[in-house]
Formats: structure tokens, C-alpha cells, sequence
């Protein structure tokens, strides 16, 4: 993975950015007042790491359905800050929407779990190091193919968010009628 991504290890010295961002596997990079409605981060975030747009952050936390944690692009926000449990990179050599749609998959568990400590878990954190993480194999195609591969998976995905918003709406129709209907 090294030969494709570079880690970032940029510190919020200058207090550039004071959002402090979570990852939640559901949603992506937030802002932490937003999705714990409170502030997570200590107040002086000056050590925390700082992300900007089009960065990736491997959240080692499990939760329901990522058993081995999760990686995600921010894409929300210019800026923002970080713990440092959490590992920074960004893509240099491969196309960064394949990545996203690369790690929204599963095939990167094994990888992960081959280099993770033996007794892997420490208060849900996977114990695995920044080192053993960058020497991750993936599979990555030409740059050509994962340029396809993207755009075919985010226009899959934006078809569905269409349809699901499309039902919402018929759901919210039939019932705004079915009282009309029926009286």
C-alpha cells in the first residue's frame, strides 16, 4: 500500500483547523458536536492530526458490520482534526475514488488482520501499527480501470440514492392520501 498512498502525520500546530471530526462507519468523516452532540476531543487540539479534503482516516474501532474498523475520504469539510489512534494517508499513485469505493468493500480485512497483534482488541481498537498497515497488499488495477471502476460504482450508488429517496417520497404521498381516500 505504500507504493500508492503517503501517510500524513500533519499536526494541528497552528490550530489551522478547531473542528474535531469522528469517523462513523455509516457516514463518513463528521463533525464530532454533530454526531455525539457534544465535543469528544480535548479542548486544545493542537496535537491532534489535521485532515484536509480528499485525505483518508483507517478508524481502528470496530462496529456492527466493519469488524476490522474503517477507512474513509473526508469529503464534508475543507479541514478538520483528528485523533492520533486514528492513521492518515492520501492517495499518490492510484485514483482516489476507487480507493473509497476499494475500501467500502471487504477485501482489505484479511490484509488487516494478517498484520494485527495476536489479542488484537484493547477497548474495541484494533492493535495493529502504522508500519504493518502501509504494508498492506491491495489489488490495485491501472490507473485506467480504477478510474471505470469508480465512476461505475458512484453512479450505482447515486442511482440508489435516487431510488430510495423516490420511495420515500411515494411512501410520504400514499399516506398523505390514504385519509382522503378513506373518509
Amino acid at each position: 500500500m505504500s507504493d500508492v498512498v503517503k501517510r500524513i502525520t500533519r499536526k494541528n500546530k497552528k490550530l489551522e483547523s478547531t473542528l474535531p471530526l469522528t469517523i462513523s462507519a455509516q457516514y463518513g468523516l463528521v463533525d464530532q458536536h454533530t454526531f455525539f452532540d457534544k465535543q469528544v476531543a480535548s479542548r486544545d487540539v493542537s496535537g491532534y492530526y489535521l485532515i484536509k479534503k480528499g485525505e483518508f482516516a483507517y478508524n481502528k474501532s470496530y462496529s456492527n458490520g466493519y469488524p476490522v474498523g474503517t477507512i474513509k475520504r473526508l469529503e464534508k469539510y475543507s479541514e478538520g482534526v483528528l485523533s492520533t489512534l486514528y492513521i492518515l494517508f492520501k492517495p499518490v499513485q492510484v485514483d482516489s475514488q476507487f480507493l473509497v469505493t476499494y475500501f467500502e468493500g471487504n477485501m482489505w480485512y484479511t490484509e488487516i488482520m494478517k498484520r494485527a497483534t495476536e489479542g488484537a482488541r484493547n477497548h474495541g481498537l484494533l492493535n495493529i501499527a502504522p508500519k504493518d498497515f502501509f504494508e498492506m497488499n491491495l489489488f490495485i488495477p491501472t490507473i485506467d480501470e480504477q478510474v471505470k471502476v469508480g465512476i461505475i460504482i458512484q453512479v450505482v450508488d447515486d442511482l440508489i440514492a435516487a431510488n430510495e429517496y423516490n420511495h420515500k417520497n411515494a411512501l410520504n404521498i400514499r399516506a398523505r392520501f390514504y385519509p382522503c381516500i378513506f373518509t
